[in-house]
């Protein structure tokens, strides 16, 4: 929010790397929804699609909705004819999540002049989402049988090839490689491979290794949104700095440690309560 802000500090811009959050909240939605998967089959030995996606919809849907309903009479208002129909578009191909393909085939460009114009830009990421949200639990009934090990072995081959594509993206399509999940996958996948760590494997133990590593991750986090900028090829192997910190602080912010105390503050808590709909 800071970064899309342009806030400004004494002429500069502390926070141009911003846009990093969206890798962030990749890695962590990674996380947590595999995390779900794989306690059902754990626990229950069976995944019930309906009520997967029953709570995925509870919990987006409705605030999304809200935003439409709520900004449609400003669009109807202050658009042009041309504009309303792209902006009724747009609201469409958010419903249906494929606003990222949406907006890629448009031609915009996210921190593009048309961009400023396009309400529902930012839902691109949210479609990313809910396209791993549909690929994901199908991908995990297929291959359960053949046990974890293939699994991983399958999803290492996946991330490797995810992240050289957004590394070759990033110079050739840049737009595709913005957009798409192909090249987003990788991120998500980092999430991933925590979950299954964490599932079947506990914290380390060394309370000294948890402090220097998630207060190494957080700084990985810092220093992207500081140095970070528009020219940054992104995602790339840039990406890695802050997805890399990102499961370092999931992995290693146990209890005690600094970063576990600061992430668990009143503030900090509630803007992570209030981070969805602030997002819309």
């Amino acid at each position: 929010i800071l970064y899309h802000a342009q806030i400004t500090i004494f002429g500069h811009q502390p926070f141009k790397g911003g846009f990093i959050g969206v890798d962030i909240f990749f890695v962590i939605s990674g996380y947590l929804i595999t995390s779900i998967i794989l306690k059902e089959l754990n626990n229950t030995g069976t995944f019930s699609f309906k009520n997967f996606y029953e709570r995925r919809v509870r919990r987006l849907l409705p605030a999304l909705l809200l935003v439409m309903i709520v900004s449609f009479p400003f669009a109807w208002s202050y658009l042009s004819p041309v504009a309303f129909i792209d902006y009724s578009k747009s609201i469409l191909s958010s419903l249906f999540f494929s606003s990222n393909i949406y907006f890629y085939l448009t031609g915009i460009e996210y921190d593009g002049v048309g961009g400023i114009f396009k309400p529902y830009l930012h839902t691109w990421s949210l479609s990313v989402e809910e396209q791993y949200y549909i690929l994901f639990p199908i991908f995990i009934i297929l291959t359960w049988r053949f046990g974890i090990k293939w699994i991983l072995i399958i999803l290492s081959f996946v991330f490797m090839l995810s992240l050289g594509i957004s590394e070759w993206g990033a110079y050739k399509i840049p737009s595709a490689n913005f957009y798409l999940l192909p090249t987003r996958g990788w991120e998500l996948l980092i999430g991933v491979f925590i979950a299954f760590y964490l599932k079947y494997n506990s914290y380390i133990k060394s309370y000294l290794a948890n402090q220097l590593l998630s207060m190494l991750g957080f700084s990985m986090i810092i220093y992207s949104i500081i140095v970070f900028s528009a020219s940054t090829p992104f995602p790339s192997l840039y990406a890695l700095i802050p997805t890399i910190g990102t499961g370092l602080v999931i992995l290693c912010a146990i209890p005690q440690t600094t970063i576990h105390k600061l992430l668990s503050l009143n503030f900090i808590v509630g803007v992570g309560l209030i981070s969805y709909s602030t997002y819309l």
